[in-house]
């Protein structure tokens, strides 16, 4: 059972056509179509407590002691329709996948348009092309998953569940789960990326992908914004995968890209990360753990306060541990989890430190084959080192309960 959820999440992320991992299989003349998809919802109580202001109320993390919210609200996964198709033409393994991704909440009654101040939001996350073949592995050209940190949020337990930001991401497509306290969002981009064949376990993929603007913001600094304007940014991973009594995973991946418009005399820098992690399953138990640290690449999202006002990079880490125990004939999956990311402030920042930490207990029980019940508390923090003024703290407190389904 454990296989088959494995298997389901990877293809609702990444639409890894192939016969393992099919949901709907209709055969129409040359090609081979998979429909397959997600729907999940979760009824969420959150609490706060903590300091306003001061960078707290940017996670939803300052609402004031005392105070809570109540929501029905899609998890970490987006409600996902995704159709694949393949096939085999002149000595090459042909493909392609499109998906829809819906939320399942709103907040504003009467209006179902599809932006977030208005009571829904959808996405469409892939829309990719595929070629090659087994001997010298593929090509990939269109939007996916991106290639940096993609493993870290790939082996999160909550991406069957909700973690962090169910309180104030109401109307959103998903919550954060462990982004930005563990790792860094790897986000959806354009891309051109080569994957190798896989020798005996390894692999690796390599590629161009769409970089970030910049804009004022992040910290007191700036932020990613649109992408007009920006320079490609260089994207790659490797790993290795065994299976046997004890099974598991270890991988690495990096990101580089030129930021330019920055403040300064030099007016560009590039900013840079890399990481590394693991995930061994030995009877029942599962152990991930995972670092990544980087120079002008923010934190949570990609460039989001990566440089000061004054166009000086700042350092950041991220870092999370992971433990589960799947129970005999029942299927149940127990995990708990906890990680921290910290954004380190530069000498004309107001701030030292911004820390944002999670500690997850969840329970993932397989009812049927396709569909999982689950019941999740997060109990999240942001801690803000001032230099001149008062230290700010944050929490946030939320509790959810609901099913996710998977076809």
């Amino acid at each position: 059972m454990k296989t088959t959820i494995k298997l389901a999440v990877a293809s609702a992320l990444v639409a890894a056509a192939s016969s393992a991992q099919a949901g709907i299989t209709i055969p129409a003349g040359d090609w081979t179509l998979d429909i397959g998809g997600v729907v999940n919802a979760y009824y969420t109580t959150t609490s706060y407590s903590g300091d306003a202001g001061a960078g707290t109320a940017a996670l939803g993390l300052g609402n004031g002691n005392g105070s809570s919210q109540n929501n029905i609200t899609t998890g970490l996964l987006p409600n996902y329709l995704s159709v694949s198709g393949k096939t085999r033409q002149n000595d090459l393994d042909v493909g392609f996948t499109i998906s829809m991704n819906p939320g399942a909440s709103s907040n504003n009654a009467g209006n179902q348009n599809n932006d977030l101040a208005n009571g829904g939001r959808a996405e469409n996350r892939q829309a990719f092309l595929t070629f090659g073949d087994k001997s010298w592995g593929s090509i990939k050209l269109g939007k996916d998953l991106g290639i940096y940190a993609s493993d870290a949020i790939l082996n999160d337990m909550t991406l069957l569940g909700v973690g962090a930001g169910a309180g104030n991401l109401s109307g959103n497509t998903t919550t954060l789960g462990r982004i930005g306290s563990g790792f860094m969002y790897a986000d959806w981009k354009s891309q051109v990326a080569y994957s190798s064949p896989n020798w005996n376990g390894f692999s690796f993929t390599a590629g161009v992908t769409q970089g970030w603007n910049l804009t004022a913001g992040g910290f007191g600094g700036v932020t990613s914004n649109d992408r007009s304007g920006a320079q490609s940014a260089y994207e790659a991973k490797a790993s290795y995968e065994w299976a046997g009594d004890v099974s598991g995973k270890v991988w690495t991946s990096g990101i580089s890209q030129k930021v330019a418009g920055l403040s300064g005399a030099a007016g560009s820098d590039r900013a840079t990360a890399m990481d590394i992690g693991a995930n061994v399953n030995v009877a029942g138990f599962g152990l991930t753990g995972y670092y990544g640290q980087g120079d002008g690449i923010g934190q949570t999202f990609q460039l989001n306060g990566g440089y000061d006002a004054a166009g000086k990079s700042r350092d950041s880490d991220q870092w999370y541990l992971q433990g589960t125990y799947t129970l005999p004939g029942v299927g149940t999956k127990l995990g708990v989890s906890y990680g921290e990311s910290t954004l380190d402030g530069n000498s004309g920042d107001t701030f030292s430190e911004v820390q944002d930490s999670m500690v997850t207990v969840g329970a993932y029980h397989p009812l049927t084959k396709h569909l999982n019940l689950v019941a999740e508390y997060s109990e999240s923090e942001r801690e803000v080192s001032n230099r001149a003024a008062a230290d700010a703290d944050g929490k946030a407190k939320t509790i959810s309960l609901g099913a996710i389904l998977f076809f």
